[in-house]
C-alpha cells in the first residue's frame, strides 16, 4: 500500500510516499525561517508559511517518487496534537486532495508518527522490524512522554512531564546562551567544547512516578547564567554541557529504569531531542543493549512518519482513528 502523508503540525512542512508503512519513496521537508528572529514559534505566521508552501512540497514529493495522486492508495495527514492554525491547513488540503481524486483520508496522531519512524528506511534492504513490547519515550518541543508499546497502535502511558518539555527546555537555554533557534542542536555542538561537570545542575524527581519536570532545571540554569553575568563572561559551553548532562540523565534514568520494570528488549525513541547524540548514548549505556532510534532527519517533523504511522492506523482499526483536528491529542 502506498500512502502520501502530510505533516504540518508546528514548523516543518512536510510531504512523502510511503510503500506498506516502511520504506521511504520520497521524503521532502521544508523548515521555516520565520522564526528564527523571534527565537520561538509565533503560530499565525507558521500557519501562514504552512499556506504558502504546502503545494509545491506536496507536488515535489510526489515527483520525487515518479508518481501522481493516481499511484497512490490513500492521503494521511496529522489532526494532532500541534498548532491548531497549523493542523488546519494540512489536514484540511489533503481532505481536499482525498476528495477530488476519491481517495481515503486517514487522520494520524503526530505522537504515533514519531513511534513510528522507527520502522522506516530507505532503500531495497529491509532491516527488521522493531519488537514489541517497547519502551518509547518520545522527546520534542512540546512532548515528553514515556509509554509502554503493548501492541500496534496500543500505548500505555507510564509518564509525561509535568510542566515544560524537553524540547522547550533546550529551546529557552539556547536562548538565554545568546545561540540559535531550534535550541537543540546549537546546545549539543556548544556542549561539544564545555566541561558537563563544571556546574552541578539539579535534577528534579518527580515522587516515585515516571513523569519529567524541566522547569526547575531551566530556572536553575537562568540563575546560573546570571550569577555568571555579574562576574564577567559566561563560559557558554559549559554551562550548554552542564545542562545538557542534567537533561539527558533525567530523560535516560527513567527511561531505563522503565525498561527493566517492564522486563522489555526494546527500547525506542522518536521526537526531535531523539536526535541528540548525547541522550543517545547515555539511554544505550543504562538499558545495557542497543537504541533503536531512527536518524536524525526522521526524528525531526516529516511526512514519512505520517505515511508510515497511517499504514498501521489502516492495519489495526481496534484503536479509535482521529479524524477532528485537536491541538491537544494524547498518544496514551
Amino acid at each position: 500500500m502506498r500512502i502520501l502523508g502530510i505533516e504540518t503540525s508546528c514548523d516543518e512542512t512536510a510531504a512523502a510516499v510511503v510503500d506498506d508503512g516502511r520504506r521511504i519513496v520520497s521524503n521532502v521537508v521544508a523548515s521555516q525561517l520565520a522564526h528564527q528572529d523571534t527565537g520561538g514559534i509565533v503560530p499565525e505566521v507558521a500557519a501562514r508559511e504552512h499556506l504558502r508552501a504546502l503545494d509545491a512540497i506536496t507536488q515535489q514529493a510526489l515527483r520525487d517518487a515518479a508518481t501522481d495522486l493516481r499511484g497512490v492508495d490513500a492521503i494521511a495527514a496529522t489532526v494532532g496534537p500541534g498548532l491548531v492554525g497549523c493542523l488546519l491547513v494540512g489536514a484540511n488540503y489533503a481532505r481536499g486532495l482525498a476528495l477530488a481524486s476519491g481517495l481515503p483520508f486517514v487522520g494520524v496522531n503526530h505522537l504515533e508518527g514519531h513511534v513510528y519512524a522507527n520502522w522506516l528506511y530507505e532503500g531495497d534492504l529491509a532491516p527488521r522490524e522493531p519488537e514489541i513490547p517497547a519502551v518509547v519515550l518520545i522527546v520534542s518541543g512540546a512532548h515528553s512522554d514515556l509509554v509502554l508499546m503493548e501492541g500496534h497502535r496500543r500505548f500505555r502511558l507510564l509518564g509525561r512531564t509535568v510542566d515544560d518539555a524537553a524540547g522547550e527546555a533546550f529551546d529557552k537555554v539556547a536562548r538565554l546562551l545568546g545561540l540559535g533557534f531550534p535550541g537543540g542542536p546549537y546546545v549539543e555542538r556548544a556542549a561539544r567544547e564545555g566541561d558537563p561537570d563544571a556546574y552541578p545542575l539539579p535534577r528534579a524527581t518527580v515522587a516515585d512516578r515516571y513523569d519529567f519536570s524541566f522547569s526547575g532545571l531551566k530556572t536553575a540554569v537562568l540563575r546560573l547564567v546570571r550569577s555568571l553575568e555579574e562576574k564577567g563572561r559566561v563560559p557558554v559551553a559549559d554551562v550548554a554541557a552542564s545542562f545538557q548532562k542534567a537533561i539527558t540523565e533525567m530523560l535516560a534514568e527513567k527511561t531505563a529504569r522503565a525498561a527493566a520494570e517492564h522486563a522489555v528488549d526494546t527500547v525506542l525513541l522518536g521526537g526531535g531531542v531523539a536526535a541528540n547524540g548525547p541522550l543517545r548514548e547515555e539511554i544505550a549505556r543504562r538499558i545495557g543493549h542497543p537504541l533503536r532510534v531512527p536518524p536524525p532527519r526522521l526524528c525531526t517533523d516529516n511526512g514519512a512518519m505520517i505515511g508510515a504511522a497511517a499504514f498501521f492506523v489502516l492495519r489495526h482499526r481496534g484503536t479509535e482513528i482521529p479524524t477532528a483536528v485537536r491541538g491537544d491529542l494524547r498518544l496514551a
